[in-house]
């Protein structure tokens, strides 16, 4: 911490608290060139003074107040020996040690997509909500989106305890442009969108296609139509606890397209 620059990056975090800041974020408030700065980010981390953790596409740094509170102590004890009253009362300015492992928990966009958006990838999106709460923002969209979504689908949703209320079919276009959250993974439900190319979603997300029946395309009687939705519901379910439940952060994005398109390929069996 003697070195300038770790300093003033100690000072900057210390006051953006547990939420922390984007390594660009920092860069640009210290007026320093990235490729730089990550070397004292490697070092203050190596120390144990901060933290790091993906949060999207961006890397977020943090003060590690257990660190600093450690550092603290040995200082007084060093420091200030025989005169306790000089640093007894420092480590209570600082937070609560959950409150930094509270905050830095990386978080995933994701964008079911599908044509009419009115029944698989609202499907998707209701449970990867419950599935991926805190984790993971669940979106869905469509090519050709629908007036509405299908009714079966929203009431054995509703049935099976999804919150409904805010789901609804949209188009792609709304995930389109500088305003829109930027998804960390597209994955498309059907075999086509309509001969389509998908929109341009900002820094380019991992991709697959996990294509499921159409439910839409059902037919037979009102409980034959409830079982083939049960059906898609189990299928979609399974393969969303597998997802969730991938090393994402320590795999290359080669690796983890290989591992979101074997969960989708309907040959093979989803353990």
């Amino acid at each position: 911490m003697a070195q300038e620059t770790r300093l003033n990056l100690m000072r900057l975090l210390a006051s953006r608290g547990a939420s922390g800041m984007a390594a660009g974020e920092v860069a640009a408030a210290l007026g320093q060139v990235p490729s730089t700065l990550s070397f004292h980010f490697a070092q203050l981390e190596e120390a144990g003074l901060i933290q790091s953790t993906r949060q999207g596409r961006s890397i977020i740094y943090a003060l590690r107040f257990a660190g600093l509170r450690g550092l603290l102590g040995f200082l007084g004890e060093t420091c200030g020996a025989g005169r306790p009253d000089l640093h007894r009362d420092l480590a209570r300015l600082l937070p609560d040690d959950h409150q930094e492992d509270r905050r830095m928990t990386a978080t995933y966009n994701v964008l079911f997509l599908c044509t009419r958006n009115s029944a698989r990838s609202l499907i998707a999106q209701a449970l990867l909500e419950q599935l991926g709460k805190g984790r993971f923002n669940a979106y869905s969209a469509g090519s050709e989106p629908a007036d509405a979504p299908v009714p079966e689908v929203i009431e054995r949703l509703r049935t099976l305890g999804h919150d409904v209320a805010h789901l609804r079919c949209k188009s792609w276009h709304e995930f389109t442009g500088p305003e829109a959250p930027r998804m960390d993974f597209v994955i498309t439900l059907c075999d086509t969108l309509e001969g389509e190319d998908c929109p341009d979603l900002g820094a380019r997300p991992i991709t697959s296609a996990w294509p499921l029946p159409d439910p839409t395309k059902f037919t037979g009687t009102a409980v034959e139509r409830a079982t083939m939705i049960n059906a898609l519901y189990a299928m979609t379910r399974r393969r969303l606890e597998l997802f969730i439940n991938l090393p994402i952060a320590s795999l290359d994005e080669m690796a983890l397209r290989k591992r979101l398109d074997e969960l989708g390929d309907a040959t093979r069996p989803v353990a």
